[in-house]
């Protein structure tokens, strides 16, 4: 008797890939809008951001993610509170699945943000431009790309949209099973867990001069745990991050313009403004001054249609 094989279709098809960002805005960013012919969202990685679709307006916080279909006017600019992070994703797609996503704003889960990471270093991989520019409308392909990185961006972001949906569309549903309480006591103590609690330990106190051993004795986790588990999670040793998480605040701090570069850096624990520039400098490439320049001129930019 022989085989039979199965042709397997697409819930959700992906065509043309138009844009992949990721953005830091300024606090006073706002972006006119357009119109084109494929759709885009808008997810907020940080911070919070008023959008337009079509005739609706919203507030957009963190973790949120907006759906423009093709031919709908929109728009995005910064509340002026915050300087926020944004991803934006354009393609070409006219699976029916799509009408899902038309005037929705949902929130994505961990799984979706780790595909939208993977989506975003694949980019990295493939496209010959920066991903930080929010006036690029042509992404140049590099000559030599990591093999397969085009079609993961495809494959990630079709599993991310099947993924959001199916998901919400469970939900909707009555029978949902409830988790029961031993399965939730065991992920009380899994590796994300306390990769979590010891992240927002130290987002809480960015000026502390924090070692391995107050952040293992405060949080009750073993040195050698708690350097295998941040190495798993996003590939430093437990200051290393630290380090980067400090740099992080500091961006979004110059960006939201509140505060000099002096007093970012006695708000966040650094000896001395040099010893600020030069840590700064060695993890984003350039000094305070010139992040601050570049974001800004970046930010003042005309956008204009084509």
């Amino acid at each position: 008797m022989g085989y039979n094989g199965i042709q397997l279709k697409n819930s959700i098809s992906i065509g043309k890939i138009y844009s992949i960002h990721y953005f830091e805005y300024m606090n006073t960013f706002s972006f006119k809008g357009e119109v084109h012919d494929f759709w885009e969202f808008i997810c907020v990685d940080k911070g919070e951001v008023n959008i337009t679709a079509g005739v609706h307006s919203a507030k957009l916080k963190k973790g949120e993610i907006a759906f423009h279909e093709p031919n709908e006017f929109h728009n995005v600019r910064a509340t002026g509170e915050t300087a926020p992070n944004l991803v934006v994703i354009s393609f070409e797609c006219s699976s029916r699945a799509m009408h899902f996503f038309r005037n929705k704003i949902l929130k994505i889960d961990d799984a979706e943000r780790e595909l939208l990471a993977k989506i975003i270093i694949e980019a990295r991989h493939c496209f010959d431009c920066r991903l930080d520019d929010p006036y690029l409308q042509n992404m140049p392909q590099k000559k030599e790309e990591a093999f397969g990185s085009e079609q993961l961006i495809r494959l990630y972001l079709e599993q991310f949209l099947i993924h959001l949906a199916r998901r919400y569309e469970s939900m909707g549903k009555s029978a949902i099973a409830a988790v029961p309480n031993s399965i939730k006591a065991t992920k009380a103590k899994s590796d994300l867990e306390i990769y979590s609690r010891v992240v927002e330990y130290m987002e809480s106190q960015p000026a502390a001069k924090l070692t391995i051993e107050q952040i293992c004795r405060d949080n009750l986790v073993s040195r050698s745990q708690l350097q295998k588990i941040f190495k798993q999670q996003c590939g430093l040793g437990i200051i290393e991050y630290f380090s980067h998480m400090k740099i992080r605040l500091a961006k979004e701090l110059i960006r939201t313009q509140h505060m000099n570069f002096t007093q970012i850096s006695d708000t966040l624990g650094y000896a001395s403004i040099h010893y600020f520039s030069r840590q700064f400098k060695k993890v984003t490439g350039m000094t305070p001054s010139e992040y601050a320049s570049s974001i800004k001129a970046m930010s003042e930019q005309d956008f204009q249609m084509p």
